[in-house]
């Protein structure tokens, strides 16, 4: 059997960007500067997908924060709302961010309600560069549908509750983000592509 071409990746990735591999990554770039990267937006918006791919791109260290409160509590986020509900765990969350938002060099994936707290908008603006990842509901809901480890979708409407938390939302993202991709169907490697000359150009307000 013939060996995949080097566009099927990309082919496969416009049909869902959370599943992508990074096979079809753009090769290595390195920023002339160390602020750290944080990527913002909905649940299913792609911020670990779209995160570990420019990380991998850029040669730096990718961190998502729910991981990161994941390891720190030892129980996953679920869980965790279980226990402690909402309250219980922003004010976990946002102690994780401040500590991961000092570390130079890393691209950060947010929790979809990180922007949520004032001062954990306060944080993301002043210590890194904020990029929103912006999706529509019908993507939102297609990518995450099937994923039980939401435990704000765990509804009798899942596809109305993402639509009243991007209602929500959405001015807190555009009030926090220094630039806005829209990911829609659109393989990882082309958003990676449109998103370093932002971050290239960036370089001189860092």
């Amino acid at each position: 059997m013939n060996a995949p071409r080097p566009d099927c990746a990309a082919a496969t990735a416009a049909a869902d960007p959370e599943s992508c591999s990074t096979v079809c990554a753009p090769p290595r770039v390195v920023l002339p500067y160390d602020t750290p990267i944080f990527l913002v937006g909905m649940m299913g918006a792609g911020k670990t997908t779209i995160g570990r791919s420019l990380a991998r791109v850029l040669g730096r260290e990718f961190v998502d924060l729910d991981h990161e409160l994941e390891s720190r509590c030892g129980v996953r986020v679920p869980v965790i709302f279980e226990i402690e509900g909402e309250a219980g765990f922003r004010k976990r969350e946002s102690a994780a961010l401040a500590q991961c938002a000092a570390r130079r060099g890393i691209v950060l994936a947010t929790g979809g309600g990180a922007i949520l707290s004032a001062d954990n908008r306060a944080v993301l603006r002043e210590q890194g560069i904020v990029v929103y990842l912006r999706a529509s509901v019908d993507e939102l809901y297609r990518r995450t549908c099937r994923d039980r480890n939401r435990p704000l979708l765990a509804t009798a409407d899942p596809r109305g509750t993402l639509r009243n938390l991007l209602t929500q939302r959405e001015p807190l993202y555009r009030d926090v983000a220094h630039m806005t991709i829209d990911t829609g169907c659109i393989p990882v490697s082309t958003l990676v592509k449109h998103l370093l000359p932002k971050l290239q150009a960036y370089e001189k307000q860092a």
